[in-house]
């Protein structure tokens, strides 16, 4: 991979990663029209670090959240930011189970896997339809609400089903509200991106070589500026926005990926 090739996959990360249409799979189809000859795992390696940068930048849109959280949580107040800690804590089980036990499976869905996100594309615009259509009956976002919305999360670890979007479609189909539902999906997906890039340093996946560090950095900044200008804004359009919008786009995306990978 070249470096304007990275910084290409890194601007894409940071545009798509706060709309509900799936940055990894965007990624993935980024990185085949660009040619890419990526191996899965470097696909993978790849896509974590730009979520890593994205991750940053959703921790400087919502610093003043994180900061009453971490205040709450140094005082030992059993408040609503602390509760909060937990319900993502809860959230974050079923994806950190995969990514322990079931990463080299995962890594096989990576990699130029376009037909395969193309399909699950429609998966994602048939949550959002979904979602849409959905009563908003307003309830507070629950522990049992969370460790089903951890479960969504989970599966969005595919390509093609985006996380915020699984993850906002379900909170809405259990009648939680945009706004709330929005907020939670942001702020839960933080510590699981941390958790992961330190699993990866510590194992050695990721690693500073001379090899890889010129465009891993790139894709980073790229990432993480695109995603910072994109998260101030594009969090108000989740939230406002029909959902139907996004479902015809991932539609549309994945019947012209599926169609790319198999006659093109």
């Amino acid at each position: 991979m070249d470096i304007f090739e990275a910084i290409i996959l890194g601007i894409v990360q940071g545009l798509t990663e706060f709309l509900p249409v799936s940055s990894s799979g965007h990624l993935e189809l980024g990185g085949a029209i660009l040619g890419g000859d990526r191996l899965p795992e470097e696909s993978l390696t790849f896509t974590v670090v730009l979520h890593f940068a994205t991750a940053l930048a959703t921790m400087l849109v919502f610093r003043k959240d994180i900061a009453l959280i971490l205040e709450s949580v140094i005082k030992l107040k059993w408040n609503e930011e602390t509760q909060l800690v937990a319900k993502i804590a809860l959230s974050m089980i079923p994806a950190v189970i995969i990514g322990l036990f079931f990463e080299e499976q995962l890594e096989q869905f990576f990699g130029g896997k376009v037909v395969f996100v193309g399909f699950m594309l429609l998966i994602t615009a048939l949550l959002l339809f979904l979602a849409d259509k959905a009563k908003n009956t307003g309830k507070n976002l629950g522990f049992g609400h969370a460790a089903i919305i951890g479960i969504s999360q989970a599966i969005a670890m595919l390509p093609g089903i985006s996380r915020s979007g699984a993850t906002i479609s379900t909170s809405v189909l259990l009648g939680i509200d945009k706004s709330k539902a929005a907020r939670f999906s942001f702020l839960m997906v933080v510590p699981l991106i941390f958790g992961k890039i330190a699993k990866d340093i510590l194992d050695g996946v990721i690693s500073f070589q001379e090899s890889t560090f010129g465009y891993m950095s790139a894709g980073f900044v790229a990432a993480f500026i695109s995603g910072y200008l994109a998260c101030t804004w594009m969090i108000a359009l989740v939230r406002k926005s029909k959902l139907t919008y996004f479902a015809i786009y991932c539609t549309l995306a994945g019947l012209i990926a599926i169609f790319a990978g198999l006659y093109l």
